[in-house]
């Protein structure tokens, strides 16, 4: 097979019988370009003397041309190959990469394992669509984990192979991101969900769009528009990406506002990726199919700014608890196990499919200051993957926010209510917190406000999309909390441990805090 740096024939080696691939670069390729590179750099740098050029031609070209230098070397893209297959063994096993034989490779000839399938752009299979999901998988995770890219995903570069795994060929032009450019990236995109445009222009500063020190003002209305304009079809998840890029583009010609060169590798890579894509399905939309892997990394990442970030995506600016977006990010993450597990990512029990797939050990032993008058059930619990995962260690984080609500729920209940859920759980002779203090009844028994309406809103719409679809609802759809609790607390002991002491502390301190208050009034 010919291509424009090299050609590719297919053999074997003699020692041990194995079908390979060995591609050969042409002759003079690196003098040729070099010439080609030097030209057009030299024409960059008379452009930089017209100030309505903003584009950075020199420095795209440097950045292109370092990757393309790195393109030439095949000993180096054998490398990438290894460390790219490395990253993804564990997390996307469905992902496979051609193993790399170093002893038969140098600069200029590469010898790597033979892989039988099909362009995946041109495959007929019913599982095309499920492999193009562990593909937009696979370059997020590049993108904003790992930060070791493949910038060409062209339709020759992305195979089905016959066991239905999706293969990547050619690590020659890879780009490397930093910490910031990939938290940038995240938590932009976690602004634009909220129309936090204020915080976009200084995030796209950060990210390199706009120089340090320019003044933000007059492009703030240009990016409000352009973000509202790309917004109107139904929020962030229903972006087109190359539309947006596009308009971006249009701003550097009267602002003080470029594309990154290492942003312009990745708008061409997601480009061709997108386009792949809407081969197999038209109403294919690169940003809506990211959104579950941005939730997941929002809810698994453990760095200050992600969580800063998590924070800010369910309460906002107004610093109020949004049970939607609650519901939003979950669904999301779910939709990110339903692809992770695609492409056969569940059988191969790859990291990522087994996110939502947290089992438990059931024990009679809770916790030893509330004894439950539980029986243990006959059957394992299947929760849904939400579920499963705020009550895993892994969803600490995430669980302290509805947490919060659900304490500030239970406060805005009378005493005797709780009375009641305590008797209902199992708990033998409750004795009432706050019975010793002198203070007024009517201190531990408020008038419930509309700010407690709301709370105790937010968290039945949380309660009823975490039990969705389980055997803990009425006939009319709703939810059987009591039931739903005493299912899941036996097989929770080591989650329960943590969680209900945290409740009854933070309730404690919650009621104490407007007993005193309540008192002095």
């Amino acid at each position: 097979a010919a291509a424009s740096l090299g050609q590719v024939y297919k053999g074997r080696l003699k020692d041990t019988g194995e079908l390979v691939a060995v591609k050969v670069q042409r002759p003079f390729v690196l003098e040729t370009v070099t010439i080609d590179l030097f030209i057009i750099r030299n024409l960059g740098l008379v452009l930089k003397r017209f100030p309505q050029v903003a584009l950075d031609v020199v420095g795209l070209v440097d950045e292109w041309a370092a990757r393309f230098f790195e393109e030439l070397d095949y000993v180096n893209e054998g490398e990438n190959g290894t460390r790219f297959a490395e990253m993804m063994r564990e997390d996307l096993p469905q992902v496979v990469v051609p193993k790399t034989y170093p002893e038969y490779t140098s600069r200029k000839v590469l010898t790597t394992g033979w892989v039988d399938g099909e362009k995946l752009s041109q495959s007929t299979e019913d599982d095309v669509g499920s492999l193009v999901n562990v593909g937009v998988i696979c370059y997020l995770k590049q993108l904003l984990d790992t930060g070791f890219f493949h910038a060409d995903p062209h339709p020759g570069n992305m195979i089905r192979t016959p066991d239905g795994k999706l293969c990547i060929l050619d690590f020659g032009l890879v780009t490397k991101l930093t910490d910031d450019q990939k938290y940038g990236m995240i938590e932009a995109i976690a602004h634009l969900i909220h129309r936090d445009y204020d915080a976009i222009v200084k995030d796209f500063v950060k990210l390199g769009f706009i120089p340090e020190g320019v003044n933000l003002d007059p492009i703030l209305p240009v990016l409000a528009k352009v973000f509202d304009q790309a917004l109107e079809g139904g929020g962030a998840k229903n972006i087109n990406f190359q539309e947006l890029a596009a308009d971006l583009a249009q701003i550097t010609f009267d602002y003080p506002f470029k594309i990154p060169p290492y942003f312009a590798l990745i708008i061409r890579a997601i480009g061709v990726l997108e386009g792949i894509a809407l081969v197999g399905d038209p109403e294919f939309a690169i940003v809506d199919e990211a959104y579950p892997y941005i939730a997941q990394r929002l809810l698994t990442d453990e760095s200050p700014r992600l969580r800063s970030a998590l924070r800010y995506t369910i309460y906002g600016k107004t610093g109020v608890f949004d049970a939607e977006r609650f519901i939003d990010v979950m669904q999301a993450f779910e939709n990110f196990i339903s692809a992770a597990k695609s492409g056969g990512g569940e059988d191969m029990k790859g990291n990522m499919a087994e996110l939502g797939a947290i089992g438990f050990q059931p024990s009679t032993s809770l916790v030893p200051a509330f004894p439950m008058a539980i029986s243990q059930p006959e059957n394992p619990i299947k929760a849904r993957a939400a579920l499963s995962f705020l009550l895993s260690d892994r969803g600490d984080f995430f669980r302290e926010f509805i947490l919060d609500e659900i304490v500030k729920a239970i406060d805005a209940v009378s005493r005797e209510q709780l009375l009641q859920i305590a008797s209902s759980f199992g708990v033998r002779n409750p004795v009432p917190v706050f019975g010793m203090v002198p203070v007024r009844s009517g201190a531990l028994l408020p008038t419930i406000t509309e700010e407690d309406r709301i709370i105790l809103n937010n968290v039945e719409k949380v309660a009823k999309f975490l039990t969705a679809g389980t055997a803990n609802q009425t006939v009319n759809g709703d939810v059987n909390v009591v039931s739903l609790v005493q299912e899941l607390l036996p097989v929770l002991p080591s989650i329960t441990s943590k969680i209900l002491p945290d409740v009854l502390s933070r309730l404690s301190s919650r009621v104490f805090a407007r007993v005193i208050r309540e008192s002095f009034l």
